[in-house]
């Protein structure tokens, strides 16, 4: 989910919105097929947009109806979206004097697509410019009087580099003499800021989405007439997140919320873990790094789509840039009839061809060095506590699914598609109650762990530390804010470790 889908229906037409998230994966060895092997496809883009096969990647939903996308010729209506050349985005104290007069002095430079016989070197450059490359522009409460303005930077928590660089946005020129905000490319989701305040592309980015939605909540209750304010912002938490199909559907408690209890909602959850269309803020998704996604079976933590191949890539970038908004499900009454394709955009299929590309290439940053006899010892814990279970092998995931409590196994995911018999009790809301529902949680690979936070598909835990803190499992107080650290139960492995053996096995983990 974007906070771009939260504009107003009107807006939200006129361009397919951008989430960006992708899940985790392993080895031909266990039975999973790897994808690695078609990043070296033919110069031809594959067909992005093929009913059939968008229907073979997608496993049911375990209590819901079947989803139906829209046709390939619908999706060839749809323009494809101008690429242009960028800019960074400066803080507003950190802004080189004359940059924003330099930037009005430039002419608009349009990024053509990469030729059919590009090289794969020519083919990562041209990727790395798509997935920098923002799709809106100057949206309400967020354009030049926003990120030019220092208290935005305050009440939305809004990372910065040690460069002065917001990594999120970046500046576009598409008419001489005019600056637009450029937001939600690829890299809004996947960039984040780190302690040392370097940045890392295709990590699990750390945007602050939901504070940025419930300052922009708050602005509409202050600016607009309250039916209109209430209108658009509880309409687009229906259209986005509700499931209809459930009795009762499990956003009706937020729909009957004040627009206040709304904001506080989504903003308690933090930077690394968002409510992305299909999602919902009750059943939050974490945002997921990119490296190593050729070898990972699925893309969702719920299994939901399944990664068999290059063009499955594109096909999921296509779907989390806008496309899963056109989606349709059977006999569900007053869903919105579809936009007329000219009013929405998309990337060309060679595009994403080159996006797919880049994004194979990316790697994550060498694991620090630690004692042999540390790494042992941290090995030896892991095995002794039955991690190795489930996160096996040189990928840390054996590449299978679990099935979460409540699922009746009334949808079975699809033959060949392996499931483990084990049930490590975490929380099912994101895997029963949402539209990407299957009843199902992938196994996550473990490597790169060290670079990430929140943990979890849900974002239960900020830390390592957190994560195998046995206080994790007490009930919050009512007054405590919803992401706490409180109250996440299930995956109880390591919780009993004395404070030695947890000290080891984390920095085992982080050599990963």
């Amino acid at each position: 989910m974007t906070w771009r889908d939260h504009m107003p229906r009107t807006n939200r037409r006129r361009r397919l919105a951008f989430a960006g998230v992708l899940a985790g994966g392993l080895l031909a060895a266990t039975g999973i097929r790897l994808a690695a092997s078609a990043a070296r496809d033919s110069n031809a883009a594959p067909q992005v947009w093929d009913v059939a096969r968008l229907s073979a990647m997608q496993m049911p939903l375990a209590l819901g109806p079947k989803a139906h996308h829209v046709s390939s010729d619908y999706y060839y209506r749809i323009p494809v979206r101008k690429i242009y050349e960028s800019y960074p985005v400066y803080h507003p104290d950190r802004e080189p004097a004359g940059y924003m007069q330099w930037l009005e002095s430039q002419e608009p430079k349009e990024v053509p697509d990469v030729a059919s016989d590009a090289s794969e070197e020519e083919l990562r450059a041209a990727g790395k410019r798509v997935f920098e490359a923002p799709i809106f522009f100057d949206l309400p409460h967020d354009n030049l009087s926003e990120v030019r303005n220092p208290s935005w930077y305050k009440q939305t928590r809004m990372p910065v580099a040690a460069t002065g660089v917001m990594p999120f946005y970046r500046y576009v020129v598409r008419e001489k003499g005019r600056v637009d905000v450029g937001t939600h490319s690829c890299a809004t989701c996947h960039t984040r800021v780190l302690e040392d305040g370097s940045t890392l592309e295709g990590a699990q980015g750390n945007y602050p989405f939901e504070q940025v939605y419930a300052y922009i909540v708050r602005r509409f209750e202050s600016e607009l007439e309250p039916t209109l304010a209430r209108a658009r912002i509880v309409g687009g938490e229906r259209l986005r997140y509700g499931a209809p199909w459930l009795n009762p559907d499990p956003m009706q408690r937020v729909f009957d919320m004040s627009l206040e209890q709304i904001a506080t909602l989504h903003g308690s959850i933090p930077p690394g873990v968002m409510s992305r269309t299909n999602t919902s803020p009750v059943c939050p998704v974490q945002v997921t790094d990119l490296f190593g996604v050729a070898a990972r079976p699925y893309f969702d933590h719920t299994g939901f789509l399944e990664n068999r191949s290059i063009g499955d890539l594109m096909r999921y970038v296509a779907l989390v840039q806008g496309a899963s908004t056109l989606v349709r499900y059977d006999d569900v009454p007053n869903q919105p009839n579809l936009p007329d394709p000219k009013t929405l955009q998309r990337y060309s299929d060679a595009q994403l061809r080159a996006l797919a590309h880049y994004v194979y290439s990316l790697t994550a940053p060498p694991a620090p060095a630690v004692s042999a006899d540390l790494q042992a010892r941290g090995r030896a814990i892991f095995e002794r506590e039955g991690c190795d279970g489930c996160h096996a092998g040189p990928l840390y995931s054996n590449g299978k699914l679990l099935a979460v409590a409540g699922n009746s196994l009334s949808h079975p995911p699809p033959l060949g598609r392996p499931i483990s018999p084990r049930q490590v009790g975490t929380d099912p809301c994101l895997a029963l109650y949402t539209r990407k529902g299957t009843g199902y949680y992938r196994v996550p690979s473990l490597l790169g762990v060290r670079y990430r936070g929140p943990l979890g598909h849900a974002g239960a835990a900020q830390t390592l530390e957190e994560w195998f803190d046995r206080r994790r499992l007490e009930a919050p107080g009512s007054e405590e804010p919803a992401f706490n650290g409180r109250g996440k139960q299930g995956h109880r492995y390591g919780l009993d470790l004395s404070e030695e053996d947890r000290r080891t096995l984390i920095a085992f983990l982080r050599t990963l």
